[in-house]
């Protein structure tokens, strides 16, 4: 399972850089490269709970099985189109559009799969291996992605070779997908789950929301957390790199150094999670909203910068922040939740920040028509801490713990 997990995700990196490479040289448009984009995530955000109560109706394995087959014939067409020179622009929609759809099932499936073959105490430190070789892989794909469309071309479509390298990074993803499937097709889980009765699929959809609604700390973590994608995910995705554009020495070299920090630091955190997973102050409860509280205050200075290294250093420190407390929720989420529920309840946490930052993320690009950078982000850390405040205060997130069964009363 983890061989074919890196092939996968080195291969997604490959069709991330590739995509919009393809979209820009074929057209030049940005209009119709934020088409594209939007044709993968909107359907994505859109059918992802549908998704998660797919997972939980058949088995992890069984929807991301069938999701890596459909994923290796859409981008071996894609591929295939592109050496051909027979792709057109409305092929490339109706592509796109399908591999938003087969994300969307691909995601809960991929997040509830661990549980089922992992024993439970070994579950933070194989979270903390899963969610740190994406990382890594974050890093090496795009970089090999785009060293190999530059070996083998990279002109307009319809130049021949020179648009060549699309349609290798394309059919190296397909393959990717192809090889990833024979390797989870031996995968064995560690038990088989019992049949669910048949539901139809919006009801089960409906079945989970209540479920978690009726569970107090999972609904206090959901809001919570939508709470964050709201307030902060969104507004930082935009005010970064306008950050870089307009107060920094580098401009764009600036911001990427400042997500390779980042990116740097959420590796780092994520392998010392598991290395050190009982590493709390107080509860994991409380650890949460401890670190929270510090990443916010750590956002509120940086409209305030100007150096690149100084952004590099708070986003390295707050990706390590972020990067250690990530693998200790997400293996508290797939503890807590019983596995009949666990495909809905990894579907909601992803479309929390997968669905609901975008959004943000727009209404934050008009806020910056109103508001200076500086204001943005103090006034997005000030959320924060004051978001950290109220949890801690009025609900029960302070109160999580690392080993509370599942079958616990929650009030």
């Amino acid at each position: 399972m983890l061989g074919g997990a890196v092939i996968s995700m080195l291969g997604d990196q490959f069709t991330l850089i590739a995509l919009p490479w393809l979209v820009l040289t074929m057209t030049g448009d940005t209009l119709v490269l934020g088409t594209v984009l939007a044709l993968i995530s909107v359907p994505r955000a859109l059918f992802m709970l549908v998704g998660g109560a797919l997972v939980d109706r058949h088995s992890p394995k069984q929807v991301l099985m069938l999701t890596k087959y459909v994923n290796t014939v859409l981008l071996g067409v894609l591929a295939a189109l592109v050496f051909w020179d027979g792709l057109s622009l409305w092929m490339v929609y109706l592509l796109a559009l399908a591999i938003g759809l087969s994300t969307a099932f691909s995601i809960p499936s991929g997040t509830a799969m661990l549980p089922s073959v992992v024993a439970p105490a070994q579950l933070q430190a194989a979270n903390s291996v899963m969610l740190g070789l994406r990382q890594a892989s974050m890093f090496l794909g795009p970089l090999l992605a785009g060293l190999l469309i530059a070996l083998f071309g990279d002109g307009p479509q319809g130049s021949g070779a020179a648009s060549r390298g699309t349609g290798v990074a394309f059919a190296l993803d397909a393959l990717s997908f192809a090889l990833s499937a024979w390797t989870l097709a031996k995968v064995v889980p560690l038990a088989t789950r019992s049949a669910p009765a048949a539901q139809a699929v919006l009801s089960a959809v409906a079945e989970g929301l209540r479920f978690f609604w009726h569970d107090t700390a999972l609904r206090s973590c959901f809001l919570y957390w939508g709470a964050i994608a709201l307030l902060i995910h969104g507004p930082v995705q935009i005010a970064l790199p306008v950050l870089a554009a307009t107060q920094l020495d580098l401009g764009a070299a600036a911001f990427g150094i400042m997500l390779g920090a980042h990116g740097a630091g959420t590796l780092v955190g994520m392998v010392l999670s598991g290395i050190q997973p009982h590493l709390r102050v107080g509860s994991l409860g409380l650890t949460l909203l401890l670190v929270d509280g510090i990443i916010g205050l750590l956002f509120m200075p940086m409209g305030q910068i100007s150096a690149t290294w100084q952004g590099a250093a708070l986003m390295g420190t707050i990706g390590l922040l972020g990067g250690f407390m990530q693998v200790a929720v997400f293996t508290w989420l797939q503890r807590q939740v019983p596995p009949s529920m666990l495909g809905r309840a990894m579907s909601l946490f992803m479309f929390i920040f997968m669905g609901l930052a975008p959004m943000s993320a727009a209404v934050a690009g008009w806020l910056l028509r109103s508001v200076t950078l500086g204001q943005m982000f103090a006034g997005c850390g000030a959320l924060l801490v004051g978001l950290v405040l109220l949890a801690l205060t009025t609900s029960q997130i302070r109160q999580l713990s690392d080993t509370r069964p599942v079958g616990d009363p929650r009030g």
